[in-house]
């Protein structure tokens, strides 16, 4: 009988069960019900919709304000990427699907490695990881595995003193000596310091260039020699790739092997414990190491590879985080190469012309042109007590998200501001006149800085007594 055959028979056999066919019903006890009705708020739909849209409204995000956040790209996520990840032909795909049913996903996952490898200059690459930690731990395994192959024994990553923290905390996990790298008086690693510590011990550097300070490397092709001439690999950072992008690669600066955060260069949605995507890029020195599975394709269409001696295995479960790649694809196939470098000139524009108008305000440790990014000294109200994170706090009553603060940690009350290329000159100027404002309230009225912000749910918190004393609760 057809699960669609409509007659009175067909119904008939096709009826749910009764629920006391299927289980006994529940009766609670007598003294356990209540006497009287429930005095319940009436309340009209279109009030009840006002209440949430006020509420929703005191939330900061890149849709309602302007999010400089450094280091974390908060950039425009195009609606048309949302729609496409909602497609039912890709949102309902089970990851267990067999290959011959799942040709058009395998396809997409194969072009995108493809379009990413091209963009990083490399020769291969792998979409599992779920986010850029991940992708670095599957990047730092994938260079372990390639010293073990060759019997070498080498303990030590080398990681500058203005990295990611997820750099050092990576190579720890996977079981490396940290050896740190000073930072030279222009902002650049220092050689000098990085010759001293390189040895037949280094495994390999991590590094992102530009860095986290904004600034690209001019000297990066002799850092790539310096750590080669050891056997040593290096390791691309891609959360600052966003401001080169078909502007340089990574591979033809010498990087072994990289990630890619996808929502930092690639419009797909933020972190922040899920979705994620950290896709790994690498030369041919580590391309048998990639995790599972692998994509691959064929004279008869595309398939998975589930088992490969050299691999280092799996770094997540099935595939990785699709809908997020398919955002991705979308974003790269929209702009297409021209169009991403024209994203990436104009993050430089923006993070430049910010630099600029900020450079009146505030001490700029590195002064030289900047990338995505730049940072502030803003130690210049000290003496009246009103620290970087005074400043922004104060940001919030003004309306904008407060940039990256006291990072990087060897820059004295530092503020890491990143406007993105999704930002209009009216609304950066807009923010240059808040910033002006508050530093003239600095001058003349100092306490309602340090008292700040005002107009918040949540006032000025004691973030000392919150950490030292935290009340935990279910």
């Amino acid at each position: 009988m057809s699960v669609f055959d409509q007659s009175e028979q067909g119904q008939k056999a096709w009826s749910l069960p009764t629920s006391e066919d299927a289980f006994e019903v529940f009766s609670p006890d007598e003294n356990l019900k209540r006497k009287s009705e429930v005095k319940l708020p009436e309340i009209s739909e279109i009030n009840l919709t006002r209440h949430f849209n006020f509420l929703a409204k005191r939330n900061m995000g890149i849709d309602t304000h302007f999010y400089p956040l450094g280091s974390c790209t908060m950039k425009l996520n195009p609606r048309i990427n949302e729609t496409a990840a909602q497609l039912p032909g890709f949102q309902r795909t089970h990851p267990l699907a067999p290959d011959q049913e799942v040709q058009g996903n395998l396809e997409l996952m194969w072009e995108l490695t493809e379009l990413l490898a091209d963009a990083g200059g490399f020769s291969a690459g792998t979409l599992s990881p779920n986010s850029g930690a991940q992708g670095e731990f599957c990047g730092i395994q994938m260079i372990k595995a390639y010293h073990e192959s060759r019997n070498e024994d080498r303990d030590e990553i080398l990681v500058p003193d203005n990295a990611h923290g997820t750099n050092p905390a990576t190579a720890s996990m996977a079981g490396y000596k940290i050896v740190t790298i000073k930072t030279g008086p222009n902002g650049d690693m220092n050689l000098e310091d990085l010759r001293k510590h390189t040895s037949s011990k280094t495994a390999g550097l991590m590094l992102t260039n530009p860095n986290t300070l904004g600034l690209f490397s001019p000297n990066i092709q002799e850092i790539s020699k310096i750590v080669h001439a050891a056997g040593g690999l290096l390791y691309y950072d891609g959360a600052n790739l966003n401001p080169i992008l078909y502007v340089v690669r990574p591979g033809d600066m010498g990087f072994d092997v990289m990630h890619i955060n996808l929502h930092k260069t690639f419009s797909t949605p933020h972190g922040g414990g899920g979705p994620g995507s950290g896709p790994v890029l690498c030369n041919d020195k580590l391309k048998a190491f990639l995790p599972l599975p692998k994509v691959e394709k064929t004279e008869n269409g595309y398939r998975r590879i589930e088992e490969d001696k050299n691999s280092i295995g799996r770094i997540c479960t099935f595939n990785g985080n699709f809908a997020v790649y398919l955002r991705a694809y979308l974003y790269f196939k929209m702009h297409g190469k021209y169009g991403l470098r024209k994203i990436a000139e104009m993050a430089v524009l923006n993070a430049n012309y910010l630099k600029h108008h900020f450079a009146r305000l505030f001490k700029v440790p590195y002064p030289q042109p900047c990338m995505h990014e730049f940072v502030v000294q803003a130690d210049r109200f000290l003496d009246k007590g009103i620290k970087a994170q005074d400043l922004a706090k104060r940001m919030l009553d003004y309306g904008y998200h407060p940039p990256t603060t006291y990072f990087p940690l060897i820059v004295k009350e530092c503020l890491l501001v990143e406007p993105t290329e999704s930002e209009s000159k009216k609304t950066l100027d807009h923010f240059i006149e808040a910033i002006e404002a508050i530093c003239r309230e600095c001058e003349e009225s100092p306490e309602l800085v340090k008292e700040a912000p005002h107009t918040k749910p949540i006032t000025r918190v004691d973030e000392v007594r919150a950490n030292r004393s935290p009340k935990l609760r279910h």
